[in-house]
């Protein structure tokens, strides 16, 4: 009897044994498809698709790219761009504005899908961030009077004049060519002060020099010198989206061919600004 109690036990802890591999087998996560609800790739294009909405990050405030209009609609180079895109998705643009400050982190909690507002493609960021081909190029350029026929290149300007926000990487540029730096708080400001003849040149972004002359085609300032450095702007992503990226880069190659990029453009800066 007592033999047989010992064997029942042995046979019934076999039988636990099995059971127990048996559930953890079960348990093993499923490695061969499905989406990791957080980090896989294919969940953005797929939510995104779902929803049937696109969220864009965006600051509002920053003309030409991002602002409101007189009528209070949200509008700019940026934004037209980025709802283009959207369409061609198939889904709706939903903007999110928010400070630049707090730009970056938004995209980061997943608060929206994608930025849009001239963030520039620099390696620094390509190691946190994945962007799109660039939609828009920049480059700084050296602007004085039209009467001025004396300044063709950035060595003139040493012991001139040169109209700049003080702290502005610009500034520092104009300091390196020998000019004397005279303090505004923006390109507007800048331009007054060449054309009241109290500043000689300012080197500025020719994006911002292009819009000012889409508005003021009348204005008496021209670029005489354009910097070697350009710097490329595109849609920023978290990483690991790749397929959404895709379809963002496929979305903008084919505005390009179709002309309605080159339309955007002109609209905005009157002439062709993706290189």
């Amino acid at each position: 009897m007592k033999k047989n109690s010992i064997l029942l036990i042995v046979m019934l802890s076999f039988v636990l044994l099995l059971a127990a591999c048996g559930n953890n087998n079960e348990a093993e996560p499923d490695n061969t498809g499905g989406a990791d609800e957080n980090t896989n790739e294919e969940d953005l294009l797929a939510k995104v698709k779902e929803e049937g909405e696109l969220l864009i990050g965006t600051e509002g405030t920053y003309p030409p790219f991002t602002f409101h209009d007189d009528s209070g609609e949200l509008t700019g180079f940026d934004v037209e761009v980025a709802k283009e895109v959207a369409e061609r998705l198939g889904v709706e643009p939903v903007f999110m504005e928010t400070q630049w400050d707090a730009m970056f982190a938004g995209l980061d909690s997943k608060r929206f899908d994608m930025i849009a507002n001239q963030v520039g493609i620099r390696p620094d960021r390509q190691e946190k961030y994945d962007f799109s081909e660039h939609y828009i190029t920049s480059s700084g350029v050296l602007i004085t009077h039209n009467d001025n026929d004396t300044i063709k290149d950035f060595e003139h300007i040493e012991g001139l004049k040169a109209a700049q926000s003080m702290t502005s990487n610009y500034a520092d540029i104009a300091r390196e060519y020998g000019a004397e730096i005279v303090g505004v708080e923006g390109f507007n400001q800048a331009i007054e002060l060449i054309n009241s003849q109290r500043a000689d040149v300012t080197i500025n972004d020719n994006l911002s020099f292009l819009d000012f002359k889409k508005q003021k085609p009348d204005a008496p300032v021209k670029m005489v010198a354009t910097m070697d450095d350009a710097s490329q702007s595109g849609f920023m992503f978290r990483k690991g989206n790749e397929p959404f990226i895709e379809e963002v880069n496929k979305a903008l190659e084919e505005m390009i061919e179709d002309g309605t990029y080159l339309e955007i453009s002109e609209k905005w800066f009157g002439e062709d600004v993706l290189n």
